[in-house]
């Protein structure tokens, strides 16, 4: 089994989630289960982004969808209403779902939803397009730094052309 983890900037351009979710595809290609008994488990927060990209590529690839929901009114306060049809397809195709203790989304719940999926993770996943933490913590480059700190392998995705929308820190 190889448990991927995911994290990844909520705010990609529009222009450059197809481009974003090749690479996806053309990663969980490399984990998918080969006949060996391998067999490929993403764990995802499936917020928008890259995080619900990595879960499409997982399920996509025949793995097995995780998914951390960092709070018990995340989707109520958290899932834009465009994006709870995607949410609630992943939630309902996933093999595990995790809801964390908390009774609200915040920073509280973010950083325990990105710790646990930091400990079950063999490998995280960082659609990121590799600048410095922004000073707010649980933010992408947190996660990658928290992991590589941690000893777990990176692998990051930024196919060339990604962008983030304009406007985004």
């Amino acid at each position: 089994m190889t448990a991927l983890a995911v994290t990844g900037h909520m705010d990609l351009a529009d222009e450059s989630v197809p481009a974003v979710r090749a690479a996806l595809d053309e990663l969980m290609g490399r984990y998918r289960d080969s006949g060996q008994g391998k067999t490929l488990v993403g764990i995802s927060c499936i917020a928008k982004g890259a995080d619900s990209l990595f879960a499409e590529a997982v399920l996509a690839a025949g793995g097995r969808l995780v998914v951390v929901v960092p709070s018990r009114d995340y989707r109520r306060s958290t899932v834009e209403p465009d994006g709870a049809p995607l949410f609630d397809r992943l939630v309902e195709a996933a093999a595990e779902v995790v809801v964390l203790p908390y009774e609200r989304a915040g920073r509280q719940a973010y950083e325990a939803a990105n710790a646990l999926l930091l400990e079950r993770a063999d490998r995280l996943v960082a659609v990121w397009n590799g600048e410095p933490p922004g000073g707010r913590g649980g933010g992408t480059a947190d996660v990658v730094l928290a992991a590589r700190e941690a000893g777990i392998p990176v692998d990051v995705v930024w196919p060339d052309g990604a962008a983030r929308r304009a406007g985004s820190r």
